[in-house]
C-alpha cells in the first residue's frame, strides 16, 4: 500500500514537471500569463457555445410539447 503510494506520488511529480507553468517564462507582465489566457478564453467561448445550444434546444422542446398538449 505505502509503496503504491509513493509510486503515485512519483509519477505525479514527474507529470507535473513536464507541464508549463506560467511563472518559469522568460516572459515580462501579463505575455507571461498568454497560453493561460489564451485558454481561458478558449473554454469561455465553448461554454458559450454550448449553453447558447441548450437554450435554444430547451426553447424548441418546450414549445413543440406545449403545441402538442394544448390541442384537444
Amino acid at each position: 500500500m505505502i509503496t503504491k503510494t509513493k509510486n503515485f506520488f512519483n509519477e505525479v511529480k514527474v507529470e507535473l514537471q513536464k507541464a508549463s507553468w506560467p511563472w518559469e517564462s522568460k516572459e515580462k507582465g501579463f505575455r507571461r500569463y498568454k497560453e493561460l489566457t489564451d485558454s481561458t478564453l478558449v473554454v469561455i467561448i465553448a461554454m458559450l457555445l454550448l449553453g447558447g445550444y441548450v437554450a435554444l434546444f430547451d426553447f424548441v422542446l418546450v414549445n413543440f410539447v406545449h403545441f402538442f398538449t394544448r390541442l384537444h
